[in-house]
């Protein structure tokens, strides 16, 4: 310490400012936790996963980038591709496998095309200003995955000293990888640095991400972000994914609560609880993927309809208008009636179906309130205090003058509520109808069984 006082008085530095530039760090002093830096196109972003099996007909890449245009003009930003790999044959589930069993990290599946099929998709996204994410499976491998001859030792092995599929789970065409080997950790981040290096992709949806442990990611993110900004998306639920590995990450108490208050298991504080720990417990900088639906609750538990029923609009413009990065996931905005086979071919039926236009309007009034965009750019929800806090959610988010205001029925019965407390008054245009309305401590509104308002103190 008096080595450095002498040497910044010989620099020329008062004896204050000496005294300044030799004071150690304040241990008290609260230093940031989140150090990633998510990519600027991500600020207003929407998600729209493609299981490409079943999004066309055909089940190819180029097939897909037909649809671009579509997409585009839906409003999503950010595409989520499934697994684009070879699939393993040895223990495959039905006739044509999980694309969550790689036999190849460097290949591509030829059901669904060729690699330039896949640079040609990604490519085509970009110049409509869309950006795309590749689902990466690094928990476990095919079988028959060449890894699995060359590295034996790269595997995880049961009790008796057999290789081992993940645990407790029934998927027994996969086997599980050893993350304490630095081969294999030098391994799989160069085959994701390859397919942001050749392909273009623009990041990574990141299966099982909390079964691999969270130092390889944090690492993996460094080495990614050096040859240009990605998108990582954690299917995990945990907070400290947040700090140097993914921008987002499932909110998967999100998606329960909503299902639970549909089914009439819970009510409205079961959406407390979760918005309570989101703010109270997680940096401000985490992105909370919330959805209605994705290709395992649609395959495995049922489809958007069969979990929220008449709950389904408001689960879907709660995930618009609330904190967090919403999903769409392919065929929703058609309606798609049925839970897509998840071994075979199984095409979505393409229709003419109202939520297209409920996502539309949904995005594009997402996209003009700044007060709406995600974590950090957007707004925290502010709880509004109403007379029916057990049946109806009601919240502002405000931002720089851009203010929402959202009121959600979430039960079977018409519910008439005033407001005790929050910052809802002020004068408003309704997203439903384009109306003025102004909102006063002495005024109610009335909200019809499973049904919401959502008013704004600008374009809508």
């Amino acid at each position: 310490m008096l080595k450095s006082f002498a040497l910044a008085l010989l620099a020329g530095l008062s004896l204050s400012q000496a005294t300044a530039a030799t004071k150690a760090p304040d241990p008290y002093a609260p230093k940031p936790y989140v150090t990633l830096r998510h990519p600027a196109w991500s600020k207003d972003a929407v998600l729209y996963q493609i299981n490409t099996r079943q999004f066309t007909a055909e089940g190819t890449f180029r097939a897909a980038e037909k649809q671009l245009p579509r997409l585009k003009a839906l409003g999503v930003d950010i595409l989520w591709l499934m697994p684009a790999h070879p699939i393993g044959v040895e223990h495959r589930k039905g006739s044509l496998g999980s694309p969550y069993s790689v036999r190849d990290y460097y290949g591509v599946n030829p059901e669904l095309g060729t690699r330039a099929d896949l640079k040609s998709f990604v490519a085509a996204a970009h110049r409509l200003g869309m950006h795309v994410i590749l689902d990466w499976v690094a928990n476990h491998t095919a079988w028959d995955n060449p890894i699995h001859a060359a590295h034996p030792d790269w595997y995880e092995h049961d009790w008796k000293g057999a290789n081992r599929p993940t645990p407790w789970w029934d998927w027994s065409d996969i086997i599980d990888l050893d993350y304490s080997k630095p081969g294999l950790r030098r391994y799989m981040t160069g085959a994701m640095k390859y397919w942001v290096q050749t392909a273009g992709v623009d990041g990574f949806r990141c299966d099982v991400a909390g079964y691999v442990p969270l130092d390889f990611w944090e690492n993996a993110r460094s080495e990614l972000d050096r040859i240009k900004p990605v998108f990582m998306l954690a299917e995990f639920d945990q907070r400290d994914v947040h700090r140097k590995a993914f921008d987002a990450s499932y909110a998967l108490k999100w998606n329960n609560a909503m299902a639970d208050i549909a089914a009439g298991k819970a009510d409205v504080g079961a959406l407390f609880g979760y918005y309570s720990e989101t703010e109270s417990a997680w940096p401000a900088e985490a992105m909370r993927m919330v959805y209605t639906e994705n290709h395992d609750q649609n395959a495995w538990e049922g489809t958007e309809f069969e979990r929220f029923g008449k709950a389904l609009p408001d689960a879907i413009a709660l995930s618009f208008v609330g904190e967090g990065i919403p999903l769409i996931y392919n065929g929703q905005e058609a309606g798609n009636p049925k839970r897509l086979k998840f071994f075979e071919r199984d095409a979505i039926e393409w229709r003419d179906h109202p939520n297209a236009d409920l996502f539309k309007r949904l995005i594009a009034f997402r996209k003009a309130h700044p007060a709406l965009w995600n974590a950090p750019w957007g707004a925290a929800m502010t709880p509004v205090v109403n007379s029916a806090p057990s049946k109806v959610l009601s919240f502002v988010r405000e931002k720089n003058g851009d203010k929402v205001f959202a009121v959600f029925n979430l039960s079977g019965d018409t519910q008439t509520v005033s407001f005790a407390d929050g910052p809802s008054d002020g004068a408003y245009v309704d997203f439903s109808n384009g109306s003025t309305v102004t909102v006063t401590r002495t005024s109610g509104i009335s909200l019809a069984p499973w049904s919401y308002r959502i008013l704004a103190s600008g374009p809508h």
